[in-house]
């Protein structure tokens, strides 16, 4: 989450864990070809003929057969006929309206004094804001009103209108009849490699002629441990491609097994996938690190806490583990509730570390009372650093 918004609304960010690849209806290559086109984005500019000024007037005349048996509420959307009037700083024009664009502009409550930008083809109204010259009809406005110029030049003007699609919505749109759809409902199926080699001729085309842009984004893949020897290899040829987005992979393994092969490596990674990554190093959080992310999350869930109690949850984060000790926070809170409490001190720490058991504690206990739980053959010791080392 973080890498998404530090990257902006713009670049395309895609998360996957390696483990929904097996789980999937897709082929593993499928999946992991939609997570990579779902992370490259192209910018495609266009120019738009719009009119934009403000509104002076609305007026819309009713149907003569307004009092005849009611109809459908597009034919009598349709019936209706209008006038709007629309002026800059420089010309005020009167155009006529029809009853799909009379629909339009009730959709967005336009209104005398609106500042909007209507779009000639398609017939989209946008409310840019009020007009300043407006702002004092009101005695008080809502939060959300915007007061914006009125418009200068003349009013229909030519505007380079850009929108930021992914390769894949466009794989998606164009794979099927109502591809549109798929995008929402996220039953894309599997895509044939013809359409996304046209898609790629017809972007490339555009690229040249200077109609859009390639945006590589991101694609984050966690658990890459769980990949196996294919899906490594299909991502060494997919890394060469001039498109590729940056990749991003989080693993927690040491020296392990490479998935569906006998070798092992670090983080269980091919040795080749591994020479293509930087790796980053990552060191154990000290005490003042836990005490500042530990103040974060009390804030965060609104509890109140004393030194004394924060002092020993850190001493408890240090010894055991951190998301160990944000656990506690809100158990913590809890008991403080129960004995009608406002502030979390240390009796409560101590009752809820008694009550809720880290790792290590877990795992001494069921060292000294595995002889009273059922099933609890022991293996050999020869067999049981095999198990271990499985």
């Amino acid at each position: 989450m973080g890498i998404a918004k530090s990257l902006g609304a713009e670049t395309p960010f895609a998360s996957v864990a390696a483990s929904e690849l097996f789980s999937l209806d897709l082929s593993k290559t499928e999946a992991l070809t939609q997570a990579f086109r779902r992370s490259i984005g192209v910018r495609i500019k266009e120019e738009a003929e719009i009119i934009e000024g403000e509104v002076v007037e609305i007026s819309i005349d009713r149907p003569v057969s307004a009092a005849a048996p009611a109809a459908p509420s597009g034919v009598a959307a349709a019936g209706k006929t209008g006038r709007l009037t629309l002026k800059t700083t420089d010309m005020e024009t009167v155009y006529e309206l029809g009853g799909k664009m009379i629909e339009a502009l009730g959709k967005e409550k336009v209104q005398s004094g609106d500042v909007v930008a209507l779009d000639k083809a398609s017939g989209k109204v946008t409310k840019l804001g009020r007009s300043i010259g407006r702002s004092r009809d009101y005695d008080a406005v809502g939060p959300h009103t915007k007061f914006v110029k009125c418009p200068e030049g003349e009013l229909q003007k030519r505007k380079e209108v850009v929108h930021c699609v992914t390769l894949h919505e466009i794989d998606v749109i164009n794979s099927r009849t109502q591809g549109f759809l798929a995008l929402f409902t996220g039953d894309t199926g599997e895509i044939r490699a013809e359409v996304r080699e046209q898609i790629d001729t017809k972007v490339a085309e555009w690229r040249e002629e200077g109609k859009a842009e390639i945006v590589p984004g991101v694609l984050f893949i966690d658990e890459v441990h769980m990949l196996d020897i294919e899906c490594f290899s299909f991502l060494n040829r997919a890394l060469e491609n001039d498109m590729a987005p940056i990749l991003v992979i989080a693993t927690n393994r040491g020296i392990t097994s490479i998935r569906g092969t006998n070798y092992r490596s670090p983080h269980g990674i091919p040795p080749d996938f591994l020479d293509r990554l930087l790796i980053i190093t990552t060191q154990p959080y000290t005490e003042d690190d836990i005490r500042k992310i530990l103040d974060i999350r009390c804030d965060e869930e609104d509890v109140e806490m004393s030194a004394d109690a924060k002092v020993l949850l850190t001493k408890i984060g240090v010894e055991t583990s951190l998301r160990y000790a944000i656990h506690l926070i809100t158990s913590a809170a809890l008991a403080c509730q129960k004995r009608k409490g406002k502030i979390v001190e240390m009796e409560d720490i101590s009752r809820v570390y008694q009550l809720f058991l880290d790792v290590k504690r877990s795992t001494q206990y069921l060292m000294e009372y595995q002889s009273q739980y059922m099933f609890n053959e022991v293996p050999g010791e020869a067999e049981g650093d095999d198990a271990m080392q499985s």
